[in-house]
């Protein structure tokens, strides 16, 4: 047997978990064609955490660049705008440098009303208010309307976030979206965002979110809360490449072109590395939160003891260093690997067509 076939059902874990019921033998797969059907798993399910989906109770807490408007009440000349240094401090009034990195505004209040009370014969009154945002925010690429850096000023849900940035390229992805959100039609575009392989980064790994549930189904469940610096992305469904990952020269996209072989295109990607390990080389294919992942022999294959496998745009080739020891680790390590692949060369192509930073101020106040 040269190659085995693991069908996951399931939602992602991990960089992207695997997640979803258990399901009955899969049926053979006709596009894995030479892989035999009856070497058939299914994967554990991970759904998505529920806590997820409520509200942060933490307060807003200042960091470096956020800016603040400070007034002692009664007192309209002291009124000033202020920004957070790199080094978490504010200058104001006669204050030396005061340190208010990671207070809440309350907190930050209260201790410029007490450093104030040393140069005041009466005890002040402070009002703090927040103007910008700088310090905490979301990455929002691909396949939306205004992709950018978007702050993060309050409890902010993905749906949210995704209306912000002008919504999804895609006039039915467009057309949910608004409906969830209960308002007009938030824009279209030339090339259709693809839900199916969207992806939700958090502290490097994948959140389990369905984005095809989110968008085309209204499904709130899959409607999580977002936390600083996570990263969203919404790729092109125009572009038809094939992802070479792993223990290869040049991890890369290849550009599909023809009927491409899995030996061909590996070759494009350089060839495997000395530490391949080539007896489970995987192609995963379809959605990311339910795909399909068949194990191949490579190295029989390169040997001509077994017949090459045809792929298809959109598969992801993974080449491992070491054997696996479980299915679901396995595909999470792939589908890890792949997103965060994806999100690092976006983001570094955002920020060098930019010019310096990619990002969007927005006002908090007059």
């Amino acid at each position: 047997m040269t190659a085995s076939i693991l069908r996951p059902t399931a939602v992602l874990a991990g960089l992207l978990f695997l997640a979803g019921c258990a399901t009955p033998p899969a049926k053979p797969v006709a596009t894995f064609a030479p892989v035999a059907p009856a070497d058939v798993e299914s994967v554990p399910a991970t759904p998505l955490d529920p806590a997820l989906l409520n509200p942060p109770t933490e307060p807003f807490t200042l960091g470096p660049g956020d800016r603040i408007a400070i007034e002692i009440l009664g007192d309209p000349a002291t009124h000033a705008e202020v920004t957070v240094g790199p080094d978490g401090k504010i200058y104001y009034y006669l204050l030396p440098g005061l340190d208010v990195w990671g207070l809440s505004l309350g907190q930050a209040r209260q201790r410029l009303a007490g450093e104030l009370r040393r140069y005041l014969r009466l005890a002040p009154s402070v009002a703090v208010t927040l103007r910008r945002v700088q310090s905490k925010q979301v990455w929002i690429l691909g396949r939306v309307n205004h992709p950018g850096v978007y702050p993060l000023a309050g409890p902010t849900t993905l749906l949210e976030a995704l209306s912000e940035a002008g919504g999804p390229s895609s006039a039915s992805a467009v057309a949910s979206l608004s409906g969830a959100l209960g308002i007009s039609a938030i824009g279209s575009a030339s090339e259709a965002a693809d839900l199916s392989r969207s992806f939700l980064i958090r502290q490097g790994r994948v959140v389990p979110v369905n984005f095809e549930r989110l968008l085309r189904e209204g499904d709130l469940s899959q409607n999580l809360y977002l936390q600083p610096d996570d990263f969203i992305y919404l790729p092109s469904s125009g572009i038809p490449v094939v992802y070479v990952l792993g223990a290869v020269l040049q991890p890369r996209a290849v550009n599909f072109s023809g009927r491409p072989t899995l030996i061909q295109t590996i070759a494009s990607a350089g060839g495997t590395i000395k530490d391949a390990y080539l007896s489970q080389v995987a192609i995963v294919r379809g959605s990311l939160a339910e795909p399909a992942m068949a194990l191949v022999d490579y190295h029989a294959i390169a040997r001509g003891k077994a017949p090459d496998v045809a792929l298809q745009p959109g598969d992801i080739v993974y080449v491992p260093y070491t054997p696996y020891r479980t299915p679901l680790r396995y595909a999470n390590l792939i589908l890890d690997t792949f997103a965060r692949t994806m999100g690092v060369n976006e983001g570094a192509h955002a920020v060098t067509n930019s010019g310096a930073s990619v990002g969007v101020n927005v006002s908090l106040g007059p």
